[in-house]
């Protein structure tokens, strides 16, 4: 079965850092989503087609990165230039195929991790 843990998450002001990670299996579709209170599950990065190809959200480009290691065991979103609106829990999940235009879909993904809080006060 296959398990993700997410780690990483924590509270930073505007404008700082901060790098999530998820140790997760090699699969065609990596992703992270996150949900803001009151708000749907988004999805802001995917690394696809076994980690060849990436997408961003428009509201993250720029600023997130979404990266493998070399074993392909762990996914890691670096999230630089942080702002308030960027405060939710963020996902990371797998699948095997996935959606890549406009964006990663929820119902593609069949694994998804517990979730990490990231908080930017406003």
């Amino acid at each position: 079965q296959v398990q993700l843990v997410e780690s990483g998450g924590g509270s930073v002001q505007a404008g700082g850092s901060l790098r999530l990670s998820c140790d997760t299996y090699p699969m065609y579709c990596l992703a992270w989503f996150r949900q803001a209170p009151g708000k749907e599950r988004e999805g802001v990065a995917l690394l696809y087609n076994y980690g060849a190809s990436r997408s961003y959200a428009d509201s993250v480009k720029g600023r997130f990165t979404i990266s493998q290691d070399n074993a392909k065991k762990t996914l890691h979103l670096q999230m630089n230039s942080l702002k308030p609106e960027d405060t939710a829990i963020y996902y990371c999940a797998a699948s095997g195929f996935c959606t890549v235009k406009p964006g990663p879909q929820q119902s593609d993904f069949g694994y998804w991790g517990q979730g990490t809080q990231v908080t930017i006060p406003s």
